[in-house]
């Protein structure tokens, strides 16, 4: 999907050129049913049309291609036509999002037509597939998505049990062996991992399954940066329980205390240096 996004961007002026030059040849839309059909065949990305009053209160049901749905009708679009850009003064056009109706990735054509608006959606794969700026394999795309979402569900299960874990282990010590400092950061370590499971389960939906947005390339250094924090606090719990245990008990034994917690620095110093090169090469 991400790369569906950089092609888009790359090209954005071409593709939207050649949708409204082909939206126009093919006249207008409205009162006439026929256009429907030659756009969907001008078009074999196209994925929805309707069309709304001047008020953006959807008149017609949603047109898909093989099909007809009344459901939306007398909706109000008002939110979406908000969301896009004005090109001129016949056509505006979204960036990439996800569609509701379709679930899939795709681009929103707004088109003025005297008192009302037409709007049709367009799926972002197909396009760029239709105008040669990538190859599709519908197999072997559905196969990775199918993938990543089994990931992505099976982390956040694994990340649960961390959780539940934490909690069963917290009260389990609490009733048979009262409180100590293993009882109180144990769970802190375990949850604090469970959190940075999850975080990363999450991020690897948004952004292969249930796409968010991808406007920002810097979206990636965030995802390594929010998860080595999660990992750097749950260490520094860890060391902090070795430097207790060790002074309750042996203090021989506290370089290997040292050893922990000079990692840990070491990790902080790395991430500071490669958000640090990372913002440079941004900016």
């Amino acid at each position: 999907m991400k790369e569906f996004i950089a092609v888009y961007n790359q090209h954005q002026s071409e593709i939207e050129d050649f949708m409204m030059n082909t939206l126009k040849n093919n006249g207008n839309i409205y009162n006439n049913p026929e256009r429907y059909k030659e756009n969907y065949r001008s078009f074999p990305s196209m994925e929805l049309l309707y069309i709304t009053d001047n008020q953006f209160k959807q008149i017609t049901p949603n047109v898909f291609r093989t099909r007809m749905k009344n459901d939306e009708k007398g909706k109000d679009r008002a939110y979406l036509e908000r969301k896009l850009i004005k090109k001129n003064e016949e056509f505006s056009i979204s960036e990439p999002y996800l569609s509701s109706a379709t679930g899939n990735i795709c681009i929103t054509v707004m088109k003025k037509e005297d008192e009302h608006y037409i709007f049709m959606d367009f799926s972002l794969g197909k396009l760029l597939g239709r105008l040669g700026l990538i190859e599709l394999h519908p197999t072997f795309d559905n196969f990775t998505k199918f993938f990543y979402q089994l990931i992505g569900f099976s982390l956040m299960f694994f990340a649960s049990l961390a959780i539940g874990y934490a909690l069963y282990s917290f009260f389990s010590h609490l009733i048979g062996d009262g409180f100590t400092l293993d009882t109180l950061f144990k769970p802190i370590v375990s949850i604090t991992l469970g959190l940075a499971i999850f975080d990363l389960a999450k991020t690897i939906l948004e952004r292969e399954v249930y796409f968010k947005s991808y406007g920002k390339e810097s979206e990636d250094d965030m995802v390594l940066t929010k998860f080595s924090i999660a990992i750097i606090i749950a260490l520094s719990i860890e060391a902090l329980m070795v430097v207790f245990k060790i002074a309750l008990h042996d203090y021989t034994h506290m370089i290997h205390a040292l050893y922990l917690i000079l990692g840990v620095g070491v990790i902080i110093i790395s991430l500071g240096i490669y958000n640090y090169l990372s913002h440079k090469n941004n900016d």
